[in-house]
This record gives structure tokens, sequence and C-alpha cells, in this order.
């Protein structure tokens, strides 16, 4: 099977599948230049309420493939940070589901999506310092947000792997799940999310990721959408919302 990116849209859940098999689902040069044009429409699809990043298989991504680090033209790392960009700037809630190895550039979209479910048994590791490649400033700081200096650091210095619990421990992953449990899991969350208002999801990813001039804009935002009347309505009437809200 050719490397590619993948896209499926059901029940308002988009669901991004990395697959390389051959390379344990390496980012080629093409797939991390494919990444911001596949979200684009996804970003403005009124179908699309919720994001998923996962692997093919039994592995998220180990990485960027190393053997195109070589190829002339756009330089990898590059590729790897506007790829990383712009699914950090996604704007409706985006969830990673890793299992296997999330290693190098698969930490990098790991960490770039605003959550994080494991399953038991994965492996996570960021790996420049084997290279002896600098890593984004962008992407230091992204990691260094999730887990803290010293965690960030540990990870940036040594380039070792960490397993899922202690990952969960440094705040690098959100939730563990045993074996054979992530995909149901992941399921049910995305759906919960889903079922949620979008207006107050993407104001709230908005701020807790650092905007500080944009609360006119969600106050009139939410002053003409109509989420708000209706999530009271709802409650008052003890039955599920219905929100409307970017559809």
């Amino acid at each position: 099977m050719e490397p590619q990116l993948s896209v499926s849209v059901v029940d308002g859940i988009a669901t991004v599948v990395i697959t390389n098999p051959a390379k344990r689902n390496a980012m080629t040069a093409a797939m991390w230049r494919s990444l911001p044009g596949l979200l684009d429409p996804l970003a403005t699809d009124a179908r699309v309420r919720v994001l998923v990043l996962t692997g093919d298989g039994e592995t998220f991504c180990a990485g960027a493939d190393i053997s195109t680090l070589r190829e002339p033209g756009d330089e990898q790392q590059s590729l790897a940070v506007r790829a990383e960009e712009a699914l950090a700037a996604f704007p409706k809630p985006t969830l990673a589901a890793v299992r296997g190895y999330c290693v190098g550039g698969g930490s990098q979209l790991a960490a770039a999506c605003d959550l994080r479910f494991a399953e038991e048994g994965a492996r996570f590791g960021i790996t420049p310092s084997k290279l002896g490649i600098v890593y984004p400033s962008s992407s230091t700081r992204r990691l260094a947000s999730l887990v803290g200096p010293s965690a960030a650091k540990y990870l940036l210095f040594s380039g070792e792997l960490i397993d899922a619990e202690r990952a969960l421990r440094t705040g690098l992953v959100d939730e563990v799940l045993p074996a054979g449990e992530l995909d149901k899991r992941v399921g049910e969350f995305a759906r919960v999310l889903a079922s949620r208002s979008l207006l107050t999801q993407a104001a709230a990813k908005e701020f807790a990721d650092g905007r500080t001039d944009r609360d006119a804009h969600w106050a009139e935002q939410a002053r003409g959408s109509g989420d708000t009347a209706e999530g009271v309505a709802a409650f008052l009437e003890r039955r599920a919302p219905r929100f409307t809200y970017g559809i």
C-alpha cells in the first residue's frame, strides 16, 4: 500500500488515518505536505464536529520517513511544522488515538491535537537529539506547555522512549485504555464532543491556546448563535440540546 493520509466522516466525526505500513506509519514528505490541504475542507464542513487522528494498524506514527530527509526541495522539518500548525489551528476539537509507537513527528502531531488517548503498551518519544536535528521552537513550546519544562527537556535531551503510563503522569496523554478498548472509548468520547456546543468548544480552544484578543468576537457569536438559549431550554425541559452553531 502506498503511504497516504485517508479521511472518512461518520456521524459528525472525521477520522484521519496515517498509513505507511512498510515504515510503521512514518510520514513521508508528500504526507506532511498533504495534511494542511486535507484539513481545510474539514474545518468548514458543517457535518464535521470532531476530528480524530490515528494510525493504521498497531502503530500511530513512527515519525518522519528519514529516507526523505535527503531529498531536494522543501525541507522535511518545514513541512512537518506547517502540518503541525495546521492541525493545532483546526477550529474544532481534535483527538489523537494512539497505539504502538508515537515517536518523533508522530509525537509532534499528537501534541498538536487537543487531547490524546493511548492504549496500554504505547510508546512515546521525541528523538531529534539522536539525529542532531534542532527541534522547532513552536513544537518545543507546545510540548513544554503540555508536560512542563523539565519533562520536555527529559524527552528532548535524551530521545528516550517513555511508556503510556509515564506519558499520562506527565500530561502528554489524557487517558490510557486497556488493550482492545481504545477505539470504543475514542468513539464514545468523540460522540460526546460532537453532541456539545461547538460555540463553547471553539471559543474555549482559542482561549486555552492563549488568544487574548477575541473576547468581543466570541461574545458577539454567542449573542447571535442561539446555543445559549437552546442549552438553557434543554436543561429546563430535561432533554438533549440541539445546538446549531456551525451548522
